[in-house]
C-alpha cells in the first residue's frame, strides 16, 4: 500500500538529512510534494502574526506564480512583469541591493543580451534589447527566459541567506528573519536551460549547499543530468538513505523508493526509452521516431559501458544496420529528403536491434535487477 504526499513529506522530514535528492518523472507530483513539505515545516498562514521567523524557503511552480505579466492590452506598448512583493524580494532587492547580481545571473544562464530593468519600488520589471541588436524596449521574454529570471532572483536570495547564516552570532546579522530557517526545497529549477548551463547551475547550487551551515535541503527534479551532477558534486554515493525516486501508483498513492547510484545506474530516461520501444514492439505500432529512440538507447548504453562509438554495440553486419538507423534518424529538413514511414521489414529491424541490445549486454540485466 502506498502513502499520501503528506506522509511522504513526513518521511523526508523525519530522516533529518542535510541533503535529500529526489527523481520523478513529470506529472508524478513533485510540486505538490514541495507544497506539502512546506506546510509541514511551516504551517502558519502568511496572514497570521508569527512568533518565529521563516522556517523554509522554496522554489517551485508557486514561486513563479509570484511573477505575472501586464501585457498592456490597450496600447500594447508597456509590457512588464509584475512582482508580488514579499519579505524575500524586498530583502534581496531593497535591503541587500542584489539587482545587478540577479541581472548578471539571468543574462549568463539565458545566454542573452536582454536587459531587465526594475522600477523604483521593485514591484515590476521591464525587458529591453540594447542598441547593437535593435534597441527594442518593453519586449516580452519567452517562458523559458521568464523561469530563468525567477530562478536568478531565488538563487541570489539563497546565496545571500547562506552567507548571512554563516555569522554564528545572530546579533551581528543584517536581519533576523532567517534565524529560524531550517529547510530549503528546490523543485526543478530552470528545466529550459541547455545542458552546459544546466550543469553549471547544478554545480553552483552544490557549492552553496556544501558551504551552508545548519540548513537542510530537499531537491526534486525530472532531469537526469541535473540529478547526476548534484549526485556527484555532493558526494551522495558515500551517503545512505538520501537518494530516492518518487513513484505514483495507479490508486493515486505514492512511494518514495531509495535508489543507489546515479540515474544512469538506477533509473531515468533510458528506462523510459526502453519501455517505450518495448511497448511499441509488443503492440506492433513501430513508427519512424522509434528508430530515433533506438539510436538514443544505443548511445546511452555505449556511453555507460565506455565504448567510443555506439555502432560498436551493433550485431555482426554493423555497417548495414548503422546506415539504416542513420537514414531514419536524419535531421534533414529538406522535403525531398524526408524518409518514408518504415516498412514491415524495417520495423523488424527495430525489434531485432532492440532485443540484441537488451539480451547481449549485462548492463541491462543489472539495471533490471536494481529497478
Amino acid at each position: 500500500m502506498g502513502s499520501t504526499l503528506s506522509e511522504i513529506a513526513q518521511e523526508l522530514k523525519g530522516r533529518n538529512k542535510k541533503v535529500q535528492l529526489i527523481y520523478a518523472f513529470n506529472g508524478t507530483g513533485k510540486t505538490r510534494l514541495s507544497r506539502e513539505f512546506r506546510l509541514l515545516v511551516d504551517p502558519k498562514d502568511s496572514t497570521e502574526e508569527r512568533d518565529s521567523g521563516v522556517k523554509i524557503i522554496y522554489y517551485n511552480a508557486f514561486t513563479e506564480d509570484l511573477f505575472y505579466w501586464d501585457n498592456d492590452l490597450h496600447n500594447d506598448t508597456e509590457l512588464k512583469l509584475n512582482i508580488q512583493v514579499n519579505t524575500f524580494t524586498e530583502w534581496i532587492l531593497v535591503d541587500q541591493g542584489k539587482e545587478a547580481s540577479i541581472i548578471e545571473n539571468f543574462q549568463h544562464y539565458s545566454n542573452t543580451k536582454v536587459l531587465p530593468k526594475f522600477n523604483e519600488d521593485f514591484s515590476e520589471v521591464s525587458f529591453s534589447l540594447p542598441q547593437d541588436v535593435g534597441a527594442i524596449d518593453n519586449i516580452k521574454i519567452s517562458k523559458g527566459e521568464e523561469s530563468n529570471f525567477v530562478w536568478s532572483i531565488f538563487f541570489s536570495l539563497l546565496e545571500q541567506v547562506v552567507d548571512e547564516l554563516k555569522e554564528s552570532d545572530p546579533t551581528n546579522r543584517s536581519t533576523d528573519i532567517f534565524d529560524d530557517l531550517e529547510y530549503v526545497f528546490v523543485d526543478d529549477p530552470v528545466s529550459s536551460l541547455d545542458d552546459n548551463h544546466l550543469i553549471e547551475l547544478a554545480v553552483n547550487l552544490a557549492k552553496i549547499i556544501k558551504k551552508s551551515k545548519g540548513l537542510k535541503f530537499v531537491i526534486s527534479t525530472h532531469n537526469p543530468l541535473f540529478y547526476n551532477v548534484l549526485y556527484n558534486e555532493l558526494g551522495l554515493n558515500k551517503k545512505k538513505d538520501v537518494c530516492y525516486m518518487l513513484e505514483r501508483h495507479i490508486d493515486s498513492t505514492f512511494e518514495l523508493k531509495e535508489k543507489k547510484g546515479d540515474s544512469n545506474k538506477s533509473f531515468s530516461y533510458h528506462l523510459h526509452l526502453k519501455h517505450t520501444i518495448d511497448q511499441a514492439i509488443e503492440q506492433n505500432q513501430i513508427e519512424k521516431y522509434h528508430f530515433i529512440l533506438l539510436r538514443n538507447l544505443y548511445e546511452k548504453t555505449a556511453n555507460f559501458l565506455g565504448y567510443s562509438k555506439w555502432s560498436e554495440l551493433l550485431p555482426d553486419d554493423k555497417e548495414t544496420y548503422y546506415n539504416r538507423i542513420i537514414q531514419f534518424t536524419s535531421h534533414s529538413t529538406l522535403s525531398g529528403e524526408v524518409v518514408a514511414e518504415p516498412a514491415k521489414h524495417e520495423k523488424q529491424i527495430v525489434t531485432f536491434l532492440f532485443n540484441h541490445l537488451i539480451d547481449n549486454y549485462s548492463y541491462w540485466k543489472e539495471v533490471t535487477t536494481n529497478v
